[in-house]
C-alpha cells in the first residue's frame, strides 16, 4: 500500500468506528482521531512520508514489528504502547483495518464501564 492509500483508507476505516472524531490539537499536520475524548490514531507525516500510529498491546506490537518490515515502534510515543505503519507492501487493507480497530477497541477498554455500554455496539 503507498503512502496515500494508507493515509486514506485509515482515514476513512476510523470515521466508521462508533463515536470516532478528528481533531487537529496538535496543528493542520497531525490527524487526531478520537473516542470519547482519547486518542487512538494519529496520522501524519515523517519525512514526507505517511505513517499511522496506533495503541496496541505491548506483546502484539513486538509480534507485528517481527512480521511486518513496515510496522515499527511508534514514532513520537511511547514505543511499547505505540506502533507506526508506514507504506509498505505487506501492509494491506484487511491488516490496517484489523489494526486501527485493535486500537479503538483498546481505548474503548480504559473507559467507564456505562460508557463502554453507551460507545460499543452490541
Amino acid at each position: 500500500m503507498d503512502g496515500k492509500t494508507l493515509h486514506q483508507r485509515a482515514h476513512d476505516f476510523a470515521l466508521t468506528l462508533p463515536f470516532s472524531d478528528v481533531y487537529w490539537p496538535f496543528g493542520p499536520e497531525y490527524d487526531v482521531f478520537t473516542v470519547e475524548g482519547k486518542i487512538f490514531m494519529i496520522k501524519t507525516f515523517l519525512r514526507g512520508e505517511a505513517i499511522v500510529n496506533l495503541k496496541v498491546d505491548p506483546e502484539q506490537s513486538l509480534l507485528h514489528q517481527a512480521i511486518y518490515p513496515h510496522i515499527k515502534p511508534g514514532y513520537h510515543m511511547n514505543k511499547k504502547h505505540w506502533i507506526s505503519v508506514y507504506p509498505g507492501d505487506e501492509i494491506v487493507p484487511e491488516l490496517l483495518e484489523s489494526l486501527i480497530e485493535d486500537s479503538w477497541n483498546r481505548v474503548v477498554d480504559k473507559l467507564p464501564k456505562r460508557v463502554q455500554a453507551r460507545v460499543r455496539p452490541v
